[in-house]
């Protein structure tokens, strides 16, 4: 956000106020001088306002998402899809060190050189966005989705819905498929 700073001898009552009433960042700053060598600079008002964080997107400006954090949601959700999630991120993680985490605030990303899976949380299930072409395996209705043409956080063009520990035990050769691919 912009700052006005004002530097001036003195200011009066009437500017100070006015510097309350206008809804901008504005600093009153008296100075003084004492011989040729000393100068004084005292703040007599700073006035702060909270910025709207607005954001440019293309020719357009958007407010920013108030989602819930990855980690508020995985909080939020059941004890039984936290321990799915641990679950896979223990199975991932166990490829070796070539596999890191990178928690981002809307999604988690799974990545070796490339992002391998983007997961996201959810009250009733995970997502799991895989870096795998969907023309490569058979989709399931309710299981896998084909992710090329719609808009999702983080990368990979075939979406994994996980509800259950079964769901997990389908989805391995899945994920050691796109490990190895990458």
């Amino acid at each position: 956000m912009p700052r006005l700073i004002c530097v001036a001898g003195d200011f009066t009552k009437y500017d100070e106020y006015a510097v309350k009433q206008i809804n901008r960042n504005i600093d009153l700053i008296r100075y003084k001088k004492f011989g040729a060598d000393l100068l004084m600079l005292e703040l007599v008002n700073s006035s702060t306002v909270k910025s709207f964080n607005i954001q440019e997107q293309g020719d357009k400006w958007i407010k920013p998402s108030s989602d819930k954090t990855f980690q508020e949601r995985l909080q939020s959700t059941t004890p039984m899809l936290r321990e799915l999630y641990y679950s896979f991120r223990d199975y991932i993680l166990a490829y070796g060190d070539d596999v890191t985490e990178n928690q981002l605030k809307l999604y988690t990303a799974f990545k070796k050189n490339k992002t391998i899976i983007c997961v996201e949380v959810y009250q009733k299930q995970i997502l799991w966005h895989i870096r795998l072409y969907p023309d490569d395996i058979e989709l399931e209705e309710g299981f896998t989705r084909d992710m090329r043409n719609v808009g999702h956080f983080g990368t990979g063009d075939l979406q994994i819905i996980i509800k259950s520990p079964e769901d997990i035990e389908k989805a391995k050769p899945l994920i050691d498929k796109a490990y190895n691919s990458n």
